[in-house]
């Protein structure tokens, strides 16, 4: 695994201006095949190692989290790569101990596990929309750092990923979701009570930033104006994250086929019609 010591740097803000040029779709696609392959590749080394991997994904609203986890999933087994994106938490569940639902999905061996938002949870919406009160807030940042150390003392290879978008950026997307046959399921109430609370969900982020942004389990901001960058960019950084060689595979060799001693059924079948 890359050394993983903190960053120094503080130079750099985590809502970066900078414009930059779109990336061509046929350069985007050329560069998301080549990171396709290194992940296949990864994919192999993981269960060939009995590696653990979890990576966590969390930002703003809009700022483009499922689409590079969809990126990051689309060519390799989802038996490796299991994503996990919990809903609300039943009555039950509130009465546990807070991370007590997460961790049945933490990675066994050979197994990546995305989080598509996680017990971060309670450092940004629970906070800013009052679903728990400002000491189960605190014990939550206090207790974290603890808790992710074990985990990483434990094997698992710990990622954690902060998506950050402008509001100018971030209001264009979820406007575009009304409007979007495809995308109106994305637009939830949550999406719309929390809208108007920006500087909230910064106040928070910062407070989570400062709390479990270790040497152990560093947070990594990934700056999503451009969705195609962000995305190859999250998937080359992840891919340095963690190393991996590429194992050998044996040539494979197809058997001689045996068709045509089989006559076909006179079964009526149910075809569909050829609409296109």
């Amino acid at each position: 695994m890359a050394d993983k010591k903190k960053n120094k740097n503080k130079s750099k803000p985590v809502v970066d201006l900078t414009k930059t040029t779109p990336l061509k779709e046929k350069e985007y696609e050329k560069e998301l095949r080549r990171l396709h392959v290194e992940l296949v590749k990864l994919q192999q080394w993981v269960v060939s190692r009995g590696l653990k991997v979890c990576i966590v994904f969390e930002g703003r609203d809009g700022a483009g989290k499922g689409g590079a986890i969809k990126a990051i999933t689309e060519r390799v087994s989802p038996r490796v790569f299991r994503v996990v994106a919990l809903p609300a938490p039943t009555e039950r569940e509130k009465s546990q101990l807070y991370f007590q639902r997460y961790v049945p999905h933490l990675p066994a061996a050979g197994e990546i596990v995305i989080f598509d938002r996680s017990w971060y949870n309670r450092a940004g919406v629970e906070r800013v929309m009052g679903f728990c009160s400002a000491e189960q807030v605190q014990k939550f940042l206090e207790a974290t750092p603890l808790v992710e150390r074990s985990m990483v003392e434990s094997g698992i290879i710990l990622l954690k990923y902060w998506l950050e978008v402008t509001p100018e950026e971030q209001e264009r997307r979820l406007k575009d979701r009304v409007n979007d046959g495809r995308k109106t399921w994305k637009l939830s109430p949550m999406d719309i009570k929390s809208y108007n609370r920006w500087d909230e969900y910064t106040v928070a982020r910062d407070a989570m930033f400062a709390a479990t942004d270790n040497h152990w389990a560093p947070w990594y901001v990934a700056h999503s104006e451009d969705k195609k960058r962000v995305r190859l960019n999250i998937i080359s950084h992840l891919l340095s994250q963690i190393h991996y060689e590429e194992i050998p595979v044996k040539p494979v060799k197809f058997p001689k086929r045996k068709i045509g001693k089989v006559k076909s059924t006179a079964h009526n079948f149910n075809v569909i019609p050829d609409r296109f």
